[in-house]
């Protein structure tokens, strides 16, 4: 049995179980090694937050951000601080578990004072003087305060919330965005999900959806490809899959169809072409015969909307 093969029947176990996702997160901490702040993480965050900036800078009506929401912020919120940063005046985040504590808040706090220091986050992010102000003085005590309190004094909203139907007013958000999280929510879900955005959404807002449409287990296991998971039937990708993790397997003509249902505009799509000899390698389920294979290909895109 491959390595994927092998955490796929774990985590699959794990999703039967209660208190599920706290015993993932046990077994990616402690066997996978899955769940620390890295330099690489954090720097990829860091990229995404930028070309959300750069999206809604591009796009967006009314340059001041005056809200945003991140959809899928996970154990480290990198997008909302850095947004913070960057000077957003409202910070909403949606998870359907409370993933982020207060220990992994401070750990992407000192994250971002050590890259401002030696210079590198001025790379991705154009730092409000004030913000950065702010942002010095909760360092200086954010020993002292609890979750809740960190939070607030980076002005972050966390809603442990089904993301279908949220407490906030339409129109209400200038700014809606996810990272590396559409392509683990199932049609039926992410349909309803991209319908209350366009309801949250600004007039003149922007929305930026950063997918990456790989086989995750190859992140995990390099003795597969990205488009391993293509070779199977919806059948017996559904007794592979989990709901700890769970992947779609939707292609960008996938995403892009549900747009177009939706009335949601696509602005810019920028998309990694992928690799055509690498896909040739996988025996492609006739399930996906109809896509074009250049669509097929693609690996990872950018979907901004003006809304």
């Amino acid at each position: 049995m491959k390595k994927w093969q092998q955490k796929a029947l774990v985590q699959k176990t794990i999703s039967f179980l209660p208190f599920a996702h706290r015993i993932n997160f046990i077994f990616q901490k402690y066997v996978t090694k899955g769940v620390d702040l890295s330099e690489d993480y954090f720097t990829d965050r860091l990229r995404h937050a930028s070309e959300h900036i750069g999206a809604f800078e591009r796009h967006a009506q009314c340059k001041i951000l005056s809200s945003s929401l991140e959809l899928g912020t996970g154990w480290y919120p990198v997008v909302p601080v850095s947004l913070f940063l960057y000077g957003a005046q409202a910070i909403h985040t949606v998870d359907i578990c409370p993933h982020c504590s207060r220990r992994n808040i401070l750990t992407t706090i000192q994250m971002f004072k050590d890259h401002y220091q030696s210079g590198k986050l001025r790379l991705f992010i154009n730092v409000h003087r004030d913000r950065w102000y702010e942002f010095s003085r909760l360092m200086d005590e954010a020993e002292y305060l609890d979750k809740e309190g960190l939070l607030k004094r980076l002005r972050i909203n966390c809603h442990i919330a089904d993301a279908r139907d949220l407490p906030l007013p339409s129109g209400s958000i200038s700014l809606l965005t996810s990272n590396n999280t559409l392509e683990h929510v199932y049609p039926g879900m992410l349909r309803g999900i991209l319908r209350e955005f366009g309801r949250l959404a600004a007039k003149g807002g922007v929305m930026s959806h950063f997918i990456d449409m790989s086989d995750h287990f190859a992140h995990f296991d390099q003795s597969i490809t990205i488009y391993n998971y293509l070779q199977y039937s919806k059948r017996q990708w559904e007794r592979m899959d989990n709901l700890i993790q769970p992947q779609n397997r939707l292609r960008i003509s996938d995403y892009r169809s549900l747009y177009a249902e939706l009335g949601i505009p696509i602005t810019e799509e920028l998309c990694r072409e992928g690799s055509l000899k690498s896909l040739s390698t996988v025996n492609v389920h006739r399930e996906f015969n109809g896509i074009p294979i250049a669509d097929l290909a693609i690996s990872h895109c950018l979907l901004v909307s003006k809304m």
